[in-house]
């Protein structure tokens, strides 16, 4: 691993969070396997460009809502909060093993530390457009780190190596259960990142992949949401793809439910779906 000092700040980008891939080619379609249920009714509507989720302990989720520059969290019945406000670009978001809740900052190159009762603090800066965020096995948080087409893990102390590099604008990354990374690439398809760090180009024919990006808990294998086209698919470690959700508009944000299930949020509909699992 490299290890780097990130003390200074890297200049803006000013765009966009997902803009820049939109129009990318869309490469090979799969045809859909009906194999999961796009339930049709939103669990949570009314959201903000929502990017990054996930569960607590307790069940609450927690949602970065892009546009509003706020964090909402959900209780188990429904009843929605503000949890934080006044961020700037809030992207990516994950949760600890000690509960804490960490947010990207997309536009200010940094990472936000929340306690469960809200108490906020810095955990890292001097970062480059930080997307979406996931922690491995040994409780580093991943930091997709878009432009300088790295994947960074934090330490707990806030020490930073580069896990990954040469990749192509990637948005999302999350850890196989091999040691191996899965990385989504608005720009550049699907990667996977090998225990020396080195990239290889897995997968192609996605439009635009978002930082919604999970591992399929019972293989080598991820879910990914296609945010220039309309899917949610189902990626190998060797590139294989099934579709596992389609007709959605722009799906952005991706988490696994505390019952085994999908959400998938949507900036289309500024709305998040349940994926329902086959049984």
């Amino acid at each position: 691993m490299k290890h780097r000092s990130f003390r200074i700040r890297l200049p803006l980008l000013g765009l966009a969070l997902l803009a820049t891939a939109v129009h990318a080619p869309a490469g090979a379609s799969t045809p859909a396997v009906p194999t999961w249920t796009l339930e049709p009714r939103p669990v949570h509507d009314g959201l903000s460009s929502p990017v990054g989720m996930a569960y607590d302990a307790a069940d609450h989720l927690y949602v970065a809502n892009w546009s509003a520059g706020t964090v909402l969290r959900f209780a188990p019945d429904g009843t929605r909060s503000v949890f934080a406000s006044g961020l700037s670009g809030p992207s990516g978001l994950a949760i600890g093993a000690s509960g804490d809740i960490f947010v990207a900052s997309y536009s200010e190159d940094l990472v936000w530390r929340f306690t469960p009762g809200g108490k906020q603090s810095v955990f890292v800066r001097g970062l480059a457009t930080p997307a979406g965020l996931s922690f491995d096995r040994k409780g580093r948080l991943l930091i997709a780190n878009r432009r300088t087409h790295e994947i960074l893990a934090a330490h707990p102390d806030g020490r930073i190596e580069v896990a990954a590099e040469g990749l192509q604008t990637p948005v999302g990354a999350v850890e196989l259960p091999g040691g191996e990374l899965m990385v989504s690439n608005i720009a550049g398809g699907i990667s996977r990142v090998g225990p020396d760090g080195r990239a290889r180009s897995i997968h192609d024919g996605l439009r635009s992949p978002g930082p919604g990006i999970v591992p399929d808990r019972e293989a080598a294998a991820v879910y990914v949401v296609d945010y220039g086209g309309t899917t949610v698919s189902r990626i190998d470690r060797e590139g294989g793809r099934v579709v596992v959700a389609d007709g959605l508009s722009s799906p952005v944000g991706l988490a696994r439910t505390p019952d085994g299930h999908l959400l998938v949020a949507t900036w289309g509909a500024n709305a998040a779906f349940r994926l329902v699992r086959p049984r």
